[in-house]
Formats: C-alpha cells, sequence, structure tokens
C-alpha cells in the first residue's frame, strides 16, 4: 500500500515525497488508518519501523482539514515523552513532515530556561511535545491551557507508564479534556502495564507487528564472554577493526560512563558522553557530534535507548549488560533501523551470566557467543593501580593490624587489676 491510499493532506504528502519515502511500514500501515478514524490505539513494534510517523502523520492531518491559517492557535494535541532528547527528535520530525502546513508545534522540556518555551505558549501553538516534569509545573503556574485538546500520545508508552511515571501521568491526563482520543506507542508491551494503559483508553484498537519484545531482525547479536576488569582492553580491540565506525555504547550508570569515555581518550579513540548529570547544552552536542561523524562513539546511559534515531549506527555495544531485558531491547534498536543491517554486542563478565540467561528466556533466543582471536582473557587482576605502591584498602588494612598489635601486646604487658577485698563473710554457707 503506497502513501498516497491514507488520503492524507496534499501538503503532507509533499513532504513525504520529500523526505523518499514511497512505501509505509507495517506499524504505519495497520495504525494510521485507525488514528484517522478516531480510535485509541496501543501500538507495539519493534525499534526502527517508524512508530513516530504513525501517530504524526494522521495528527497533522486531522490539524491541517480543521484548522487553516485564520484560526485562532490553540492546543489541540499533546505528546508525552521520557527523555528530552526523544521530545526533540519528534518536535523536528513533526516539522519535517509539517513544512508546508501552518502548523506550530513548541518542545516542553527540562534542563533548559522556560522563558522561550513560555514565549512559544503564549503566541500560539497547535501540538505540544512534553516530558512530565516541566510540563507539570507549568500546569501548576497556570501556564498551559489544555481546553480544547483532542488528541494525546504516549510514546514510549511501557516507560511512561512505569510505577515511576505514572503519578505524573495520572496528574497530567486529570487536566486534560475526558473526551480526546488516546494513543499509545511503544517497542515492548507487558500485559501489566497493557491494563494501566485502558485506564487513560476508551475501547482501544491493538496494532501489533511481530513478536511482542521481540529484537529487531534486521540486528545481529553476539556476546563476548569477559572478565570485568578486561572489557576495557576487549572494547579497544574492538573499536580498532575497520567496521567499528559509528559506535554507541551504553554504561549502567553515569560515573562508569565517564571512567569509560576517559579510558576511550587515553587511547586516542574521539568519543563523547551522554548521562544524566550533562547539562542539555552538552547532550545535545554530544548527539549532534556523534550524528555529524564528529566522534567514532558514543558512551551513553539509558537516557538515549528510547526512540533516538540516528543514522548510520554501526554497532551498538553493551559495555554494561542491563538489568531489565526489555531495555536490552531498545538499546539495540538504535541500530539496525529503517531496514539497514545492524551489530549489537555484550560485554558480559561471569557475574552478569544470570542476567543473559534471563534475557534469553525472554527473547525466546540463545545469543550466539563470539572469541576474539589473539585476544588474552586469561590476564590477572592487577595488584595495583598505576602510579600506586599499594591499593587504598591494603594501607587502611595494614593501618588496622598495627592498631590492633598494640593494644594486644600492652594488654599482655600491663600489670593484673588489684582484686577487690571480699566482704567478711561472703563465702560461708547459709544455715
Amino acid at each position: 500500500m503506497p502513501f498516497s491510499k491514507f488520503g492524507l493532506e496534499a501538503g503532507i504528502f509533499r513532504a513525504i515525497q520529500k523526505a523518499g519515502y514511497t512505501r509505509p511500514t507495517p506499524v504505519q500501515a495497520a495504525a494510521i488508518p485507525k488514528v484517522m478514524q478516531g480510535n485509541d490505539l496501543i501500538a507495539i513494534a519493534q525499534t526502527g519501523t517508524g512508530k513516530t510517523a504513525a501517530f504524526v502523520l494522521p495528527m497533522l492531518h486531522r490539524l491541517a482539514i480543521s484548522h487553516g491559517e485564520g484560526q485562532p492557535r490553540c492546543i489541540k494535541s499533546l505528546i508525552l515523552a521520557p527523555t528530552r532528547e526523544l521530545a526533540v527528535q519528534i518536535m523536528e520530525n513533526i516539522r519535517a513532515y509539517g513544512q508546508h502546513l501552518p502548523i506550530r508545534v513548541a518542545a516542553i522540556y527540562g534542563g533548559v530556561e522556560e522563558n522561550s518555551q513560555i514565549k512559544s505558549l503564549h503566541k500560539g501553538v497547535h501540538i505540544v511535545v512534553a516530558t512530565p516534569g516541566r510540563l507539570i509545573d507549568l500546569i501548576g503556574r497556570q501556564m498551559i491551557d489544555f481546553s480544547r485538546l483532542d488528541m494525546l500520545v504516549l510514546d514510549e508508552a511501557d516507560r511512561m507508564l512505569h510505577m515511576g511515571f505514572l503519578p505524573d501521568i495520572v496528574t497530567i491526563v486529570g487536566h486534560l479534556p475526558k473526551r480526546r482520543q488516546t494513543l499509545m506507542f511503544s517497542a515492548t508491551l507487558s500485559k501489566e502495564v497493557e491494563s494501566l494503559a485502558r485506564r487513560f483508553q476508551y475501547q482501544p484498537k491493538m496494532v501489533q507487528i511481530g513478536k511482542r519484545a521481540n529484537p529487531a531482525d534486521t540486528v545481529a547479536q553476539c556476546v563476548y564472554e569477559v572478565p570485568a576488569h578486561l572489557k576495557n582492553a576487549l572494547l579497544l580491540e574492538l573499536l580498532r577493526q575497520s567496521n567499528f565506525k559509528r559506535v554507541l555504547v551504553f554504561a549502567r550508570m553515569k560515573d562508569g560512563a565517564n571512567r569509560l569515555t576517559n579510558c576511550l581518550k587515553l587511547a586516542g579513540v574521539k568519543v563523547a558522553k551522554l548521562h544524566s548529570s550533562r547539562s542539555q547544552e552538552q547532550r545535545l552536542q554530544a548527539l549532534q557530534d556523534f550524528k555529524d561523524g564528529g566522534v567514532q562513539v558514543l558512551v551513553a546511559t539509558d537516557i538515549v535507548a528510547r526512540g533516538i534515531d540516528i543514522d548510520g549506527v554501526t554497532h551498538v555495544v553493551n559495555y554494561d549488560f542491563p538489568v531489565n531485558p526489555e531495555d536490552y531491547v531498545h538499546r539495540i534498536g538504535r541500530t539496525g533501523r529503517a531496514e539497514a543491517q545492524g551489530d549489537a554486542i555484550s560485554l558480559v563478565p561471569k557475574e552478569d551470566l544470570n542476567l543473559l540467561g534471563i534475557l534469553e528466556l525472554f527473547i525466546c533466543q540463545r545469543l550466539t557467543r563470539k572469541h576474539l582471536k589473539g585476544f588474552n582473557y586469561h590476564v590477572p587482576i592487577p595488584a595495583y593501580k598505576p602510579g600506586e605502591t599499594a591499593p587504598r584498602r591494603d594501607w587502611r588494612k595494614r593501618t588496622r593490624d598495627k592498631e590492633a598489635l598494640k593494644t594486644n601486646k600492652s594488654a599482655a604487658h600491663s600489670k593484673p587489676a588489684a582484686r577487690a577485698p571480699e566482704k567478711p563473710g561472703a563465702n560461708r554457707r547459709k544455715s
């Protein structure tokens, strides 16, 4: 089915053709007609299958046929996203698909000054893309009006409805009109979360492409079982291979991401880092440098695991194996997008083999084990760090041992304490 069969407004169709799209992806072909008919929708599809366009295109079509240039500007659609980066990306997609339409969009998210965002709202917009925190703040200060809203979209719905986000979503939904169309899109959606999603929807239609939580077929997956202290060395060896051109490396924590970035820099690798402690300007710059090819490697935490679309990512490396199997699915979905081929590599020490087993049960697939030829997997853990004479913990233990020895010696050489005199008759038997 070509895009022309959907009956999209002419300006939208021109933008699609300009972008080089000819045929919709399976999730777009299944979801767009249902959204255009006004149904609530739950859509589940693998990462990189074009879910954003599946809700943006019919949203723009509805706005185009109902709101012309002379109509007053008011918020008709709200899109909620879990991260700032995803919110910015969705806004850019809306501007690209709606470049021939008199449609205005604003992104509302934290980490940057709010004045420009508030000015955009005062000028009037049709679509708001937001993260929950900043949006709730503006709602509480009565700086945003949703009284005429028609459509709510939760992108990456499983993360948005996770218990950590659920109170925020409930608060926001409480300020929206009850008569609205609600769409939920995700690559993974458990039955438990699906039951929560139905709280916000009315008789939703279901679109499911492929198996739930199934990794993209375009991604080749493999595992290197390696001791934790050799992961840096193995990663550097892999990066020296010619086909590792644009590599996204996931670390579990921001401190680990900082350490790994410093290690790669010392080895001469062009690398940037992205995590929650970086300023919004630094985060956007790191992403842009990675997209432009200014750096070979982007070390990131899971804040870029969902929805972020970066062309040409050749490899995703799980430097730290994810605790949650669904996070693995989202991470490796950053490569192999738009039917391109990609590779996902996991560095798994012995202590994480149980997490690997849980993942393989989750995706019903055993991952290929690989062994890097010529790499020494048996190098022992170094006793000392470079430049140190002894690890700090050994120095502390040695100090404690010396203090204990002094205490024991002084106790051994001290005179015995004098016994208190017995009371007269203390040992007599009672009659």
